[in-house]
């Protein structure tokens, strides 16, 4: 099978996650923190420290920054229903997956608007100012995707996180796509960072990870046993106690913890150039065809993402995908949950045609991909 469904989910796994993974399963079988004998222990020491590779890779204040959580979409909803109240108001931009959609809906219910700004791929400056311009007094949080699962557009979140500090505004970032990528820094990026450890770091699916700065608490939408301060009927204050309550996903943890260090062993630099390569060759291929539509210029590692997406003239993208899949070729076809995207490029009719490499991708794969396509045209 040729995999190009990458920003879904990578595929294969490295070794090393698989390893790590089923070691968990033999070696870290007891419940971390519920106990004081030897396997607990030495649980609870591996879970320790994946936090501090995760904090080090994102320049958290420290290990207890790290929360870990179902996936991306529950980090997400930690951050918006823990932070806003009714009155408040939310910036966001209008290339957002519906794991910020819908619970921006949600929440109005409960009398918290939010203003969807638009972004102009390829004019920062532009950019920035639609966020500064949407800003209002009651403005409590701005959220917004680092990279369109979509269209591959990056934001630059930089300049957009140094705007709402401005005015004491705290930025959650969107870093399904980009998390392992692209470099991220807390602080610098972002206040609250939202991570599908299952992409970019190569960890197991049903892993997410929220990274949060020590100083800006969130109130809780999940409450029950920690393992700690058990007498109070009270939940923790401290991080990460605060945000975990329940038994961890231990197996997955420790997929994140290698995945990790195989993404910095390759690096993140090379990776993004290496991705970057292979989509920039299919662009240059399948652009030849005139039945194929493009919506992006070609992917460039900076201001869009290695993701290319397209439809072929006269075909549903459902369709276009159903027959790749027949081929052998795996890609996503449709909406990717995410049609504020979609209504951006006029495509919320016909959907897209999805592609995304990963560290493993090969020139091969690439051609075989250009060999199923023009047996459609």
């Amino acid at each position: 099978m040729i995999y190009f469904d990458n920003a879904a989910t990578t595929y294969p796994k490295p070794s090393a996650v698989n390893r790590a993974v089923n070691n968990a399963l033999l070696l870290y079988g007891a419940n971390p923190g519920r106990a004081g004998h030897s396997m607990s222990m030495r649980t609870a020491e591996e879970i320790y420290r994946t936090r501090s590779e995760v904090a080090d890779f994102f320049g958290a204040a420290g290990p207890e920054c790290v929360v870990f959580t179902p996936n991306c979409t529950a980090s997400l909803n930690y951050v918006m229903k823990g932070i806003l109240k009714p009155g408040d108001h939310v910036v966001t931009s209008n290339l957002e997956h519906n794991a910020v959609m819908r619970p921006l809906e949600k929440l109005a219910e409960k009398g918290i608007t939010y203003t969807a700004v638009e972004v102009t791929p390829g004019d920062n400056d532009k950019t920035v100012d639609s966020f500064r311009k949407a800003l209002k007094p009651n403005t409590a949080l701005v959220v917004c995707t680092h990279v369109s699962n979509v269209w591959g557009i990056r934001l630059p979140v930089e300049r957009i996180a140094a705007l709402a500090h401005q005015y004491g505004i705290p930025l959650c970032l969107d870093a399904a796509q980009s998390a392992g990528v692209f470099p991220i820094k807390m602080g610098e990026s972002c206040d609250y960072l939202c991570v599908a450890s299952h992409k970019g770091l190569y960890a197991p699916m049903g892993t997410g990870i929220l990274v949060t700065c020590m100083e800006k608490n969130l109130d809780t939408l999940i409450e029950g046993g920690t393992g700690t301060n058990s007498v109070s009927l009270q939940q923790p204050d401290t991080l990460p106690d605060r945000f975990e309550s329940g038994t961890v996903n231990v197996p997955g943890i420790c997929g994140i913890h290698a995945g990790i260090r195989f993404v910095k062993t390759r690096g993140i630099s090379r990776i993004l150039e290496h991705e970057t390569l292979l989509m920039q060759r299919l662009y240059r291929r399948i652009r030849q065809s005139p039945k194929i539509h493009l919506y992006t210029p070609e992917p460039d590692g900076n201001a869009l993402g290695p993701v290319v997406s397209f439809n072929v003239e006269g075909m549903d993208s459902e369709d276009v995908g159903a027959f790749l899949a027949k081929q052998g070729v795996a890609v996503r076809a449709g909406l990717h949950c995410a049609p504020c995207a979609h209504k951006t490029m006029g495509t919320l009719e016909s959907g897209a045609v999805r592609c995304c490499p990963s560290v493993f991708t090969t020139e091969n794969q690439i051609a075989g991909f250009v060999s199923a396509l023009r047996k459609i045209l």
